[in-house]
C-alpha cells in the first residue's frame, strides 16, 4: 500500500542528511508531497514535487510505480537515495528509463558577492530590460512551453505570488529569456532559468540569474541552485557557487 503522509515529517529520518530543497519544499508541507509505506511508521518514502521524485528508506516497488491520482505528467525524473533504488527503478521501469547525471550545487549563504552581482546585471544588453513576474507573465508562462518550468509547481497566480517570484528579459519587446523560481520551501527557492533557444549565449542567462539571486538574499531568502548540465554548472560558478558533486537520475517516459 502507497499512503500519502498528512504529516509528512514522520518521513524525515528516511531523507536526513539530503541536501535537497525540493524534499524539504515537501517535508515542510510548503509544496509537493510525500508518500510512504505507512502512515505512521514509514521505512520507504517518495518525495513528489512537480516533474521529480526522490526515494528514501527501504526499496519499495509499490513506491516506484506509484502515481498520484489525477497526476497528468507523462514524464518524471526519478531520483534514488542509493545503489539499490537505482536497481529497483530499472527493474520496475525497464526501458522506460534513462539512467543520467545531474550536478548538486553547494548551499553555501554566505558565498554570494552582491556587488559582483549587481555588476553583471547593470552588464544588461542594449535593448534588453528586466521584468518582474506579474499576473499576465505567469499565465504567458504557463501557456508557453520553453519556459512553462518558470511557474509550473505553482498551480495558480496567487499560489506563485504567495511563494514565488521570478523575472523576464525582454529584447525588443519580445520574451527572449528569464528566470524564477521553480519551487519554494521555508528558508528559501530553488532557481529555474530559461532561454530561447533563438538567443542563448548572448550572456542574457547571466544577468537574469544575477537579478534573481540578489532579489532572493533581498527577501532573506537562499536562492538554491541545481544542475542538468555542466553548462550550469559553469554559470553557477561564475555567480559565485561551488560544485559539490554528481548524482544519478533517471528519466522515466512514459510516467
Amino acid at each position: 500500500m502507497v499512503y500519502r503522509l498528512t504529516d509528512p515529517s514522520v518521513a524525515a529520518p528516511l531523507f536526513d542528511g539530503w541536501q535537497e530543497t525540493l524534499i524539504w519544499s515537501c517535508l515542510q508541507g510548503v509544496m509537493g508531497e510525500i508518500y510512504a509505506n505507512s502512515p505512521e511508521n514509514p521505512a520507504s518514502a517518495a518525495a513528489i514535487i512537480n516533474d521529480f521524485t526522490f526515494f528514501a528508506g527501504v526499496p519499495d516497488d509499490d513506491l516506484i510505480r506509484f502515481k498520484p491520482d489525477g497526476c497528468a505528467k507523462t514524464y518524471m525524473l526519478m531520483i534514488p537515495q542509493n545503489e539499490e533504488w537505482s536497481r529497483q527503478i530499472e527493474h520496475c521501469y525497464g526501458e522506460r528509463c534513462g539512467r543520467i547525471s545531474r550536478y548538486a550545487i553547494k548551499k553555501e549563504p554566505d558565498v554570494f558577492d552582491r556587488e559582483k552581482l549587481r555588476r553583471m546585471v547593470e552588464n544588461i544588453p542594449d535593448g534588453c530590460r528586466l521584468r518582474p513576474i506579474d499576473e499576465n507573465l505567469y499565465r504567458y508562462s504557463r501557456e508557453t512551453g520553453w519556459c512553462s518550468d518558470w511557474v509550473g509547481a505553482y498551480p495558480d497566480y496567487e499560489t506563485y505570488r504567495r511563494l514565488g517570484f521570478g523575472f523576464v528579459l525582454e529584447k525588443d519587446g519580445e520574451i527572449v529569456a528569464g528566470v524564477s523560481s521553480y519551487t519554494s520551501y521555508r528558508e528559501g527557492v530553488e532557481i529555474e532559468i530559461d532561454t530561447h533557444r533563438d538567443h542563448r549565449r548572448k550572456g542574457y542567462a547571466t544577468v537574469c540569474a544575477a537579478r534573481m539571486i540578489l532579489e532572493a538574499l533581498d527577501r532573506g531568502l537562499y536562492p538554491s541552485w541545481d544542475a542538468a548540465n555542466l553548462w550550469s554548472v559553469g554559470l553557477a560558478e561564475k555567480l559565485g557557487y561551488h560544485f559539490d558533486h554528481e548524482y544519478t537520475t533517471y528519466e522515466v517516459y512514459p510516467y
